[in-house]
């Protein structure tokens, strides 16, 4: 078994649009760091979710998630969790 992070992502009332770059950016650096599995968006709007990869542990997932774009600008709620795959 391997553990992944599931990162969820929902909108709040504060998101705006001036966000959405800036998390790609955030995207991008984790997959050519080797720490981004998969993204993607929900197809009602509500936000999306991705998966962590090469993560030591929730802690530093959690931290990660911390500077994601979504989060330091209020746009989006993020959880992290701790994902067990097989």
């Amino acid at each position: 078994m391997n553990t992944h992070y599931l990162v969820m992502a929902l909108r709040l009332p504060t998101f705006t649009q001036a966000a959405v770059q800036p998390h790609l950016d955030f995207l991008d650096a984790l997959r050519e760091q080797g720490q981004l599995q998969l993204t993607g968006g929900f197809t009602d709007g509500s936000g999306g979710a991705y998966v962590l990869c090469n993560v030591d542990s929730l802690a530093q997932a959690q931290a990660i998630v911390a500077t994601d774009p979504l989060v330091t600008m209020q746009a989006s709620q993020l959880t992290v969790h701790e994902w067990r795959t097989r």
